[in-house]
């Protein structure tokens, strides 16, 4: 992995995502994202990382794709670009364990994208989101007419992309875009301290809810129902629901396995 994303582990089981590009605004590059997908990938098939934490070095969370690849993509080379980053980000979303997006300064076009394909988010009082790709000739291409009108309405996301007005971190609030504001200084630690928590969870039935959820949301309601039977139905025959529902009535604090 080279300098232009950073890795950490702020707390164990916590994998931290920076992007690491503060000169051009941490913009989305092909490279970023291809080792964003890498990332991905090797983090669902790692155990031991059971959260994932993205974040952005610099004055801001991310500014979006990259404008100088932009220039040279055509009507055949901006399908496949739209496509890949499509399939990163559903790499995220789809990762079977919980990841926020903690922002700050700026979560502009793909930005703003990525942080919507993150499970929760949580942003500084500074930080200002958009999709200003109508001023560039161009749509949102990494899910964003998708995410936004599932995370805000389809009135609000219309608004949002025929315009490309930015929007502050209160609107996002008021609309169910983001879970919390905190301050610019209390955000990385308020995000790890919430993302640890969801740590001494069960990983099985975190992972259940994920998918319930993400998948459910778009079937009509008999069959999601049906999926959340099936689900329920898993997490039940397993050791961390046993330890769960003994941990209760023993009135002591559940010690989960994943298992």
């Amino acid at each position: 992995m080279n300098d232009i994303i950073k890795l950490s582990h702020p707390q164990d089981g916590i994998l931290q995502i920076s992007l690491n590009r503060p000169e051009q605004l941490n913009a989305l590059s092909a490279d970023v994202l291809k080792q964003l997908q890498h990332i991905f990938q090797e983090a669902k098939k790692d155990k031991l990382i059971k959260a994932i934490l993205l974040t952005g070095e610099g004055k801001g969370f991310c500014a979006g794709a990259d404008i100088r690849e932009l220039v040279a993509l055509n009507a055949q080379t901006g399908f496949t670009f739209a496509q890949f980053g499509q399939q990163v980000f559903s790499e995220l979303e789809n990762l079977g364990k919980p990841s926020l997006a903690a922002i700050h300064g700026f979560a502009f076009g793909g930005g703003c994208e990525l942080a919507m394909a993150a499970s929760l988010r949580i942003a500084a009082t500074n930080t200002v989101f958009g999709q200003p790709e109508i001023k560039l000739g161009v749509i949102p291409g990494f899910g964003g007419t998708q995410r936004l009108s599932r995370l805000i309405g389809k009135g609000r996301a219309l608004d949002i992309c025929l315009t490309g007005r930015r929007f502050k971190a209160e609107e996002a609030l008021q609309w169910g875009m983001i879970n919390e504001i905190t301050s610019a200084d209390g955000l990385l630690p308020r995000a790890i301290a919430l993302l640890q928590e969801l740590t001494t969870l069960s990983a099985t039935a975190l992972k259940s809810i994920l998918i319930s959820i993400q998948q459910g949301y778009d079937l009509p309601l008999a069959e999601a129902l049906q999926l959340e039977a099936a689900h329920f139905a898993l997490t039940c025959a397993t050791a961390d629901k046993k330890e769960g529902v003994a941990a209760f009535l023993e009135k002591r604090p559940a010690v989960f396995s994943g298992e």
